[in-house]
């Protein structure tokens, strides 16, 4: 049986319970939401100075005004998973502010507020049409999360005059950061609007054919049409291209788009797409953005370690771009994508404590680069805050007389089905193991479980109400069926392995890297001492018939699975650097 147009199921149904995710999760609640509240402080002042609460001008870059909005959203994710009386307060407060500084035409948007109204809307890469995606988004999250409406109204008005001023009324209009189309599409499922449907498709039919216009943008050097994915148009894409966090969220727009239109022209440009990302342009980590420079992609197959940019915010634009794709074509290796960023490319961007940030993200480290407090653009930290605690929503999907399960994490998901209800209770210390419990705790009649087979699994038993089953597997995922009562439980072989590159990838001749199950490991200095720290990531070897063995250590790192590799002792890649500095190699030299 085939399955596409796949229903997700939002985090709101779904608490996490338990395991690795949870930590997180709390540490996001505790520590990550205050944290980032205090260090935007600069980004509310800004907004004070707006509705004439205090004087002087606009500090920071132009388009701090986002992570203020990104910071809200991820209160909001917070809220829904419990009542934070004291977070929900400075919330309020940090809206009203914003609220005050929104101009009587709807225009909300400080750098210009503060300086020169008359030159809104004539720079494309001014980010005024991303900051106001941040709104959207920020605004439907809030009311959802506690039925005030304020923010949601503020963002309303925000689009109206944004679409008056530029809108296909206007003059032809490019985005410097893609973003405007996801936030409208969520706009058009939130209140079922036809006209922001519209807004997003027109954003999207631009490129291609409009010239960029960037009279006043300092990023004029490389603000070009590869940069800005506006070479061709949206169904004519064929090749990856430019920055590499902007063409993730464009991506992300397009395949929201295409699944609600069934635009088969659109879907196969998404696919030819993803066909280039992997593996030409991915690196193990799931880490995408080979350099500094554009802070994007450069050329298929070259994916340098020690200077990989590989952005966090771009991580989590390939699983916003991922977790679409899977929706549509019901394909488990969209969802293996999303699994490989959520235990790699994304987790690494947050430190333990929660209030240490990387930016970056290498596959080696000389022992200069470390995790950070705070950055002049602090997009990562403050997409992070909003992405860990919606993590449910990745988990669960639906077709007609089917659930999906995408990802394996602890938690009880309450799952719309057919008029009815499944409710599931998962238990799993995955990606420690791969033993995963599902109990069908309510269903109406009988349904299928549809259970992702994880790509780098090849051994793996399926085990209903204790008898083991024989099942086929189709598009990746092992169907089962079940009623109200049954107990699935699935067990996935998770040896450790070694992992050779594409022999394209020159930077990676004659090295291994080390994974288990989902998780990447690395090799710390702090760990194999020895090797002085500026050769630590090209001098450490493993031999080829080196043993392999895996242990739980419950002290370290929060809790984790080492391996120990020969002689060299491995840690999970997202929790490098949170000890002692040194060097650090993901890809190690392979010797006889």
């Amino acid at each position: 049986m085939s399955y596409t147009d796949l229903t997700p199921i939002p985090f709101s149904n779904v608490e996490i319970t338990g395991g690795l995710w949870k930590e997180r999760i709390d540490t996001v609640r505790r520590v990550t939401t205050r944290d980032c509240i205090r260090k935007c402080a600069h980004n509310i002042e800004n907004f004070r100075r707006a509705a004439g609460l205090s004087q002087g001008g606009f500090e920071g870059v132009f388009f701090d005004d986002a992570d203020i909005y990104k910071v809200l959203e991820g209160v909001s994710y917070v809220l829904m998973g419990g009542a934070d009386a004291q977070l929900e307060r400075e919330a309020d407060e940090i809206i009203d502010i914003i609220c005050a500084a929104q101009q009587e035409d709807g225009y909300l948007y400080n750098f210009f507020v503060l300086g020169d109204l008359s030159k809104r809307w004539t720079d494309m890469d001014h980010h005024e049409d991303f900051c106001v995606s941040q709104l959207v988004e920020a605004g439907i999250a809030y009311k959802q999360a506690t039925g005030k409406d304020k923010l949601y109204n503020a963002a309303l008005r925000a689009v109206d005059q944004m679409m008056h001023s530029i809108g296909p009324d206007g003059d032809s209009w490019i985005s410097g950061h893609e973003g405007i189309e996801m936030a409208l599409v969520r706009l058009y499922r939130y209140t079922g609007e036809e006209r922001f449907l519209r807004d997003a498709e027109w954003f999207v039919e631009q490129r291609g054919h409009t010239k960029l216009r960037l009279p006043i943008s300092y990023y004029k050097t490389f603000f070009t049409d590869e940069y800005c994915q506006n070479t061709v148009p949206a169904r004519e894409l064929t090749k990856v291209t430019g920055h590499a966090v902007r063409a993730m969220y464009y991506y992300s727009g397009l395949a929201d788009i295409a699944a609600i239109r069934g635009d088969k022209e659109l879907q196969a440009a998404l696919r030819r797409l993803f066909d280039n990302v992997v593996p030409a342009n991915l690196y193990l980590t799931g880490g995408i953005g080979q350099s500094a420079y554009n802070e994007g992609f450069t050329r298929d197959w070259s994916l340098p370690n020690l200077t990989a940019y590989c952005e966090t915010c771009a991580s989590i634009g390939m699983a916003f771009w991922n977790h679409r794709m899977e929706l549509a074509h019901g394909e488990a290796k969209y969802a293996d994508l999303v699994e490989r960023e959520i235990y790699n490319g994304i987790l690494s961007g947050l430190s333990l404590k929660g209030d240490h940030y990387f930016y970056e993200n290498p596959l080696a480290s000389v022992g200069t680069m470390h995790r950070r407090e705070w950055f002049h653009v602090p997009c990562c930290p403050t997409n992070l805050v909003r992405f860990v605690p919606s993590i449910g929503g990745y988990l669960y999907a639906t077709a007609p007389g089917a659930v999906f399960v995408r990802q394996y994490i602890a938690s009880h998901a309450h799952i719309p089905l057919d008029g009815g209800e499944v409710e599931l209770r998962v238990q799993t210390d995955y990606p420690w193991n791969g033993s995963v419990r599902i109990e069908v705790a309510a269903c109406e009649g009988e349904k299928r479980l549809m259970l992702r087979r994880p790509g780098w699994c090849e051994r793996w038993t399926l085990c209903k109400n204790g008898e083991q089953v024989q099942v086929q597997e189709e598009q990746g995922y092992l169907p089962v069926s079940v009623r109200a009562g049954d107990v699935v439980e699935l067990e996935l072989d998770m040896p450790v392995r070694r992992v050779h590159a594409d022999p394209r990838v020159a930077e990676d001749a004659g090295r291994v890297a080390i994974m288990r199950g989902p998780v990447v490991y690395c090799a710390e200095e702090v760990d194999n001492p020895g090797i002085p720290t500026e050769y630590f990531h090209a001098d450490l070897a493993l031999q080829k018939d080196a043993p392999l063995s895996t242990a739980f250590d419950a002290d370290l790192l929060g809790g984790v699975q080492t391996v120990q590799a020969g002689g060299v002792r491995m840690i999970p890649y997202y929790a490098w650097d949170n000890r002692a500095g040194g060097g650090m190699a993901v890809w190690l030299r392979e010797t006889d």
